[in-house]
């Protein structure tokens, strides 16, 4: 079975704009996966946390990998280029969030899907927009979700 799911990838530390389009080539050779698609790049303020601005895209992508695969494939990753949790939302120089598989909700201790804060967030809706513009999440369409983020400055860095 072939899965759509989409991926936020984010970065504030380092090179964080060649670290992002690295990681969604890495996760394009990833087996199991296919037809990745990415949107512009964003910058974005930190939320909730000091440091530089961030980075920011969403990747579309079909994969055979069920949810917990992904997400350790994701989480893999991460750790290739140095990802460390320090605190909650503490600077990253790799941030991988599924966001969206297939049409499923899951709710495990290790992943939660559809991800729950992503209607809250701008650095999220804006670039989903670019793959999906007529995805309806369970809050609404993206353009409404986006507008009621509009005091979250978003800006398109290519």
């Amino acid at each position: 079975m072939t899965a759509s799911a989409y991926i936020g990838l984010g970065a504030n530390l380092g090179e964080a704009a060649a670290t992002v389009q690295r990681a969604a080539a890495e996760l394009a050779a990833v087996p199991g996966v296919s037809d990745l698609q990415l949107s512009s790049l964003y910058g974005t303020a930190p939320v909730d946390s000091s440091g530089p601005d961030y980075v920011n895209a969403v990747a579309r992508l079909d994969t055979t990998l069920p949810p917990l695969a992904l997400l350790a494939a994701l989480q893999a990753i991460e750790q290739r280029h140095g990802r460390e949790r320090p605190y909650r939302n503490a600077p990253r120089t790799l941030d991988l969030d599924l966001l969206l598989y297939g049409d499923q909700t899951i709710a495990l201790p290790e992943l939660t899907v559809p991800h729950p804060r992503m209607h809250e967030r701008a650095f999220v809706l804006r670039p989903l927009m670019d793959l999906a513009p007529g995805l309806v999440l369970a809050q609404g369409g993206l353009a409404d979700l986006l507008e009621q983020c509009a005091d979250q400055a978003v800006r398109r860095l290519d």
